[in-house]
């Protein structure tokens, strides 16, 4: 995510862990007794089948309650179906096929925004209750480790925010489109939300006929009846759950071809058409411009999903960026600003999509590989000096470190906003540290573990400790020790190359050279 304030022309606004491809179910339960012990702590808080429903999570340090451990997704299928107005909940089926890990009594899913009607495992009706943020169930029977199950959730997903939370459900001018990241995707369905359970998704959303409904992913079918239209769409590729995009709207599809045949598609409001177009003409060449650095473009398609929205932000969705429409039609942002935010969003799906953070504290790996293709887009093609921008980011390192934390290591978010984690730390302060370690191992091997990073890890996840064993692979010798300062120290190192560099007591802003005034780069994505 990238947040990006309004011009002051305009108003103020409020791992490598692959998961299996689909199979059939197949039923493997083996007999145990309910009183088995397991070996962990979580483990046996699992199987504790008299103790209260209680709200787990996988341990991550910025959200601990995010995500559940003892299974592991495969897929989900989820149904909505939209009243044909976005201030009334939505009608949803959630069908999530998984692996469990552990021998379990209680399966937790993360959802908070609905009201859950039924829940069955395997076609068999389960117990559930409401723990914090988690819904709890118990199925009829025990379930062993090493089972395919399935898990059927009905339920309403509510597009009026929940109080004192933000993501989820966006609503616009003509529908909805979802901003999940970072721990959203469960106001709208049941999930494990957590980014380092990556699945394949479907979605089959009816609307009233007159609205168009768009998805990651590729279209598999549309049934229509005299009054609803049901749009099923399918991904290609593992996703976060973060990353799922839904758009219901009254919206014009816009198809093209990139590179190497890549479908191209566009979802953008029908009336603002014609003076969206020349943008999104921009795409092809900015899909070849990032394949020059870092190789093949990773999914089945690509595009921009334009909505008419107040969000403060735009977001890498899988294979479907949401950019809000003024960025694009206020004149006030320059032409290379608008072009170097579009590509710090397409940057994103090398760098967060397809290979996803392990945890939330490796964030600065998807945020500073994208602050730093959009710094050097800008330079390349609009002269924007990128050392002047790392000066600048340098002499503003040590306050952004002492507002946020080090880039790998940054503060937990403030109470009630949970994109507060997307500070300048983890977008100028990560992409100052890619320039560090540039300047440290020489432009060919930096440019040569780009290409192996985003290969090695393609369809996964990956952590920070994974990036510097890479960077010394490549570097042919370890940097360890230079990367924990750089990452994880209170204070900025000296810059290699650059030894006038000086941190200053600046404001811990992060604008771009030449940006309009008032526009800065932090955010959620």
């Amino acid at each position: 995510m990238l947040l990006t304030p309004h011009s002051q022309a305009a108003p103020s606004r409020a791992s490598d862990t692959r998961p299996t491809p689909a199979v059939p179910l197949l039923r493997t339960r083996r007999g145990r007794t309910a009183t088995a012990l397991l070996a962990s702590a979580v483990s046996v808080c699992l199987v504790a089948a008299n103790a209260p429903a209680q709200p787990l999570g996988v341990g991550d340090r910025l959200f601990p309650h995010l995500g559940n451990p003892g299974y592991d997704v495969v897929s989900y299928d989820i149904a909505l179906s939209y009243p044909g107005t976005n201030d009334k909940p939505l009608q949803a089926v959630t069908t999530i096929d998984a692996r469990t890990t552990a021998d379990l009594e209680r399966i937790n899913l993360d959802f908070a925004h609905g009201t859950v009607r039924s829940v069955e495992v395997d076609g068999t009706a389960a117990a559930f209750a409401k723990a914090g943020e988690d819904l709890v169930v118990t199925p009829k029977e025990p379930l062993t480790e090493g089972e395919r199950i399935r898990i059927t959730v009905r339920h309403t997903s509510n597009p009026v925010p929940a109080e004192g939370r933000d993501g989820g459900w966006v609503r616009t001018t003509d529908g909805l489109a979802m901003a999940n990241q970072a721990d959203a995707a469960h106001l709208v369905f049941p999930s494990n939300d957590h980014p380092s359970d990556k699945a394949l998704f479907t979605f089959r959303v009816t609307a009233p006929q007159g609205y168009t409904v768009v998805a990651n992913g590729v279209r598999a079918g549309i049934e229509r009846t005299r009054k609803t239209t049901t749009w099923t769409y399918r991904t290609a590729h593992p996703m976060a759950t973060e990353l799922a995009q839904v758009s219901i709207g009254r919206s014009t599809v816009l198809h093209g071809t990139g590179p190497h045949g890549l479908p191209l598609r566009d979802v953008v409001p029908t009336e603002h058409r014609g003076e969206l177009k020349p943008w999104l003409a921009k795409t092809p060449e900015q899909i070849s411009w990032m394949e020059s650095k870092v190789g093949r473009y990773p999914f089945e398609n690509y595009g921009l999903l334009v909505a008419d929205a107040s969000t403060g932000f735009q977001l890498e969705t899988q294979t479907l960026s949401l950019f809000e429409r003024e960025l694009l039609t206020d004149p006030a942002y320059p032409a290379w600003y608008v072009e170097s935010i579009m590509v710090h969003e397409l940057a994103h799906q090398w760098f967060g999509n397809s290979v996803s953070p392990r945890t939330w504290s490796d964030l600065w790996l998807n945020e500073g590989h994208a602050t730093w293709y959009e710094a050097l887009y800008a330079e390349e093609k609009a002269g924007k000096s990128l050392t002047t921008r790392m000066k600048s980011a340098y002499e503003a390192s040590d306050s952004w470190r002492a507002a946020g934390g080090p880039p790998a290591a940054p503060k937990g978010p403030k109470p009630g906003q949970k994109i507060s984690i997307f500070r300048p730390n983890v977008y100028g302060g990560a992409a100052l540290v890619l320039y560090a370690l540039r300047q440290e191992i020489g432009r060919p091997a930096f440019e040569e573990l780009e290409r192996r990073w985003v290969t090695r890890y393609r369809d996964g996840n990956a952590s920070t400790a994974d990036f510097v064993s890479l960077a010394s692979e490549v570097a042919g010798r370890d940097l360890t020790t230079f990367m924990d300062g750089w990452l994880y120290g209170a204070k900025t190192p000296p810059m290699p190359g650059h030894p006038d560099w000086k941190p200053t007591k600046r404001s811990a802003k992060s604008t771009p050279s030449g940006a309009p005034a008032g526009a800065h780069h932090h955010g959620a994505g």
